[in-house]
């Protein structure tokens, strides 16, 4: 039996959306803050540590809460003049999916890795407005389940199952990605970020491709991901 999909690609479109909203007031409010002032060069007096945050993505865990896999992702940012972000993610993806067409049925679930960097491009680098580009370097190590309901033999009759369980593999892979970072009151942030992934290099075991990579997703050369993220300064 199938689960209706969600993908990353369709949420995206109400992520995106969303976004645009917020980026669309984002002019009119540092407008009204600037006036009729004139610029003035000011040399940049903010030290270099403002401090660190942690946030959770909530894309991950409502794709799998509806689909065949999702993940749950938390990520340590440190913040160093508003301009530099060094960041640390940290996540467990799992997969249950049945093909329809043969009834092979792949099951996996594993933490992933990420370490990486955002930069804010903004002019202003103080704003409660971020444009963050970035980049990541993602690992996990992970084992999957196959198995079919069996096939039947034309000669002998009678059905063969066929099983492989813990079968290792390993995956590397590169990100690269933009978002937007707003802050709402107090501490409290929201944030959107789209991912490109490039497929650095893998072990997928004797049983060749995988159908799904924790952290990466459907397998393949490249794929596209998004985040919808809620953060705490601290």
């Amino acid at each position: 039996m199938t689960h209706p999909r969600i993908t990353s690609i369709s949420i995206s479109r109400l992520v995106i959306s969303v976004s645009l909203i917020l980026l669309a007031v984002m002019p009119a409010a540092a407008q009204s803050r600037s006036g009729n002032k004139k610029a003035v060069a000011v040399v940049d007096s903010i030290p270099l540590f403002r401090g660190f945050s942690v946030s959770a993505d909530l894309v991950g865990p409502v794709m799998m809460a509806v689909g065949d896999y999702g993940q749950y992702e938390a990520a340590f940012h440190l913040n160093l003049k508003d301009k530099y972000f060094p960041v640390v993610e940290v996540g467990y993806g799992k997969a249950d999916h049945t093909e329809e067409t043969t009834q092979l049925t792949y099951k996996t679930s594993a933490p992933f890795f990420r370490v990486g960097a955002d930069f804010n491009v903004l002019k202003n680098k103080h704003d409660i407005y971020r444009l963050l580009v970035g980049a990541r370097y993602g690992f996990t190590s992970y084992k999957y389940d196959l198995s079919s309901p069996g096939v039947e033999d034309p000669v002998w009759g009678g059905t063969t199952s066929y099983v492989a369980n813990d079968v290792k593999c390993t995956y590397h892979w590169l990100e690269v990605g933009a978002g937007v970072d707003v802050k709402l009151v107090g501490p409290v942030h929201l944030g959107w970020s789209v991912r490109y992934k490039q497929r650095l290099s893998a072990s997928e075991g004797p049983l060749g491709k995988s159908w799904y990579v924790p952290g990466y997703g459907e397998t393949g050369t490249s794929a596209f991901g998004v985040l919808f993220n809620v953060s705490l300064d601290i």
